[in-house]
């Protein structure tokens, strides 16, 4: 048997783990060589970049529908601490930095958070869909993404009007599961979001045109069975391509996905 990690002796060694990783992770906020993107725009940048919406209530497995509820309203709270915000070149979008910790003194509720291979109540939980639809935005961008998460290793949820290819989603948690990116190139970007009754909704806005397009694929979906357990299947590819010439200049491959399904699995078609 393996030895046990200090943050899994007990509920209080875990506590002091979190508080660890969130005093470095300050630490190197501060003292750190990058330079975060703080300053909002209220008037919108003049070209739109990409749009993304997406629905807020959702059906996940067997979950509480009034954490679907309480995501919500997580997400009204938090759309605008990033609303506005300006990405200038040189510059690091951090979600943390600008959304800050998630309490119920500030009105966040408990939400569906994701540990490992199974879901659980937390205080802001829900706030991974405001990272997924940034993410998605930004992948259609040569901007440089430098921290990303996602709990690529479990297929948690049946798929329930998807929208993007599994594999594309992230995962953060305060303050040291963070999203972000940078812009290192000569255009300056802005990111509008804001919620609906019903949608998430996003927009990514620059002072210029890009002369590029790109476009998400998912290929050879499928699932298997392996070891007792099934899996899924397939790959997630970028492609980038010339807005004038229409030529495809690169395609790349973004994810091999190999996924643990965790939820019934009897509708499925399995090879």
């Amino acid at each position: 048997m393996s030895r046990k990690l200090f943050c899994q002796i007990s509920p209080t060694t875990y506590k002091i783990s979190v508080l660890k990783c969130r005093i470095v992770r300050t630490l190197r906020n501060i003292f750190g060589a990058q330079r975060f993107a703080k300053a909002k725009q209220q008037e919108p940048l003049p070209v739109v970049i990409y749009k993304h919406n997406s629905l807020i209530r959702r059906k996940l497995g067997n979950t509480d529908l009034e954490l679907q509820e309480n995501k919500a309203v997580n997400l009204a709270l938090s759309t605008p601490k990033v609303n506005g915000i300006i990405i200038r070149p040189g510059e690091v979008f951090s979600f943390w930095k600008l959304v800050g910790n998630p309490t119920t003194k500030k009105g966040y509720k408990e939400g569906v958070v994701l540990v490992n291979s199974h879901t659980e109540r937390g205080i802001g939980g829900g706030l991974c869909q405001f990272t997924n639809l940034i993410h998605w935005m930004i992948l259609h961008t040569p901007l440089k993404i430098v921290e990303h998460h996602h709990h690529d290793g479990f297929d948690l949820f049946p798929d329930f009007n998807r929208q993007v290819p599994f594999g594309t989603g992230t995962s953060i948690f305060y303050n040291y599961l963070d999203y972000r990116f940078e812009n290192d190139s000569d255009i300056t970007y802005q990111i509008i979001v804001y919620v609906t009754d019903t949608h998430l909704c996003g927009e990514l806005r620059a002072d210029k045109a890009l002369s590029v397009k790109y476009h998400i694929s998912a290929e050879n979906e499928h699932f298997v069975r392996r070891d007792d357990c099934i899996y899924r299947k397939g790959s997630v590819y970028r492609s980038c391509i010339d807005k004038h010439s229409g030529n495809l200049l690169f395609r790349e491959l973004l994810k091999d996905n190999d996924a643990k399904v965790m939820y019934d699995t009897s509708n499925l078609t399995v090879e």
